[in-house]
């Protein structure tokens, strides 16, 4: 890859949004670290795995693999390399970890928490299910390894709808993320589906800072705009929006569109640059929501990784955790399936 080739892919993305401004400067100061990036790779015979969420400059230059939660899901039970560098958070390196249980996976980023999966843990919902014995669990994948081993099925924000309202039992705990779970129940009930479900507390301090005045406020300025949201948006949020759906289905919707439709799209600015790049005959306009965790990958510590992978963060699991865990997402293939 040369500067210029890395240049035409990113200086579409508008400063303002994201945070970053890409000069041609810049990307000829990040091309020896790709490039050595893409060599250790052949070396390690290694693979990256990105979220959409990661820095731009990730995405578009280093990952093998690229998009939402189940997507990556999906891409790390094909992958045959012997390590895995997985820019995102520590759950997805765990989910890859759990359906590769002979690879290395390694984890870049410093800070690889997430506000979301730490509101809840393994312990738990183990009381939870003392509480509610008859029901049935199911966890978002923003969930650590032990908070799945302890649950029936995993979803994903693509597939919640379809799983739960696949499930045998009508009584269901959901978590951790209590304003999906309000969304699923309101499109349960649209559809007449009915279920009783029970919430956890859990959220992503990123998408919950979305509040409905935010959307009237850019309708107003902006004709014919349309507002695309996040499940994990307060219900609110979703009542005003055109489309509510995954990263994956979101990327479907906005490039279905006509050209040079504006699009308000609500959810972390890393989907906001990639499509930015990717649909120039669209516009994007609002500022950036972005999430210190998956923001704090960066080309310089996937590089750290493979050079040093003896240090790098591993992600590791006990056997037992594993294997139930696996149980769980493999339920979600499963369900997803149908």
């Amino acid at each position: 890859m040369t500067a210029q080739d890395l240049f035409d892919r990113l200086k579409k993305i508008q400063p303002g949004a994201v945070l970053c401004s890409y000069t041609f400067e810049y990307c000829e100061k990040l091309i020896p670290i790709i490039n050595e990036i893409n060599e250790l790779k052949k070396e390690r015979n290694a693979v990256i795995l990105a979220h959409s969420y990661v820095a731009p400059e990730i995405v578009m230059s280093v990952a093998d693999f690229d998009g939402d939660s189940f997507k990556l899901s999906q891409d790390a039970t094909k992958v045959e390399a012997d390590m895995i560098v997985f820019a995102a958070v520590r759950f997805m390196g765990e989910t890859a970890k759990i359906l590769n249980p002979q690879k290395e996976v390694l984890i870049p980023g410093p800070l690889s928490g997430c506000s979301l999966a730490d509101s809840i843990t393994g312990k738990e919902v183990c009381e939870l299910r003392k509480k509610y014995p008859d029901h049935t669990f199911v966890c978002y994948i923003n969930t650590t390894a032990d908070v799945k081993a302890e649950c029936d099925v995993c979803v994903t924000s693509s597939n919640v709808f379809k799983i739960v309202s696949s499930l045998p039992n009508d009584k269901i705990v959901f978590v951790p993320d209590a304003l999906m779970g309000k969304n699923l129940q309101n499109s349960l009930e649209a559809k007449g589906i009915h279920k009783e479900i029970v919430l956890h507390t859990g959220s992503c301090y990123v998408h919950e800072q979305y509040d409905p005045d935010l959307i009237r406020f850019f309708r107003e300025q902006n004709p014919g705009l349309r507002v695309v949201s996040h499940p994990e948006c307060h219900p609110g949020v979703a009542l005003l929006s055109d489309f509510v759906g995954s990263t994956g289905q979101m990327v479907k919707y906005i490039k279905e569109a006509p050209s040079h439709t504006p699009f308000l799209l609500l959810t972390e600015c890393g989907l906001n640059a990639r499509l930015q790049s990717e649909l120039p005959d669209k516009t994007f306009i609002g500022s950036c929501s972005m999430c210190k965790y998956m923001k704090s990958n960066s080309l310089q510590n996937i590089l750290e990784s493979l050079r040093h992978p003896e240090n790098a963060v591993k992600v590791e699991l006990s056997c037992n955790v594993m294997d139930k865990a696996k149980k769980c997402i493999d339920a979600m293939f499963h369900y997803a399936a149908l």
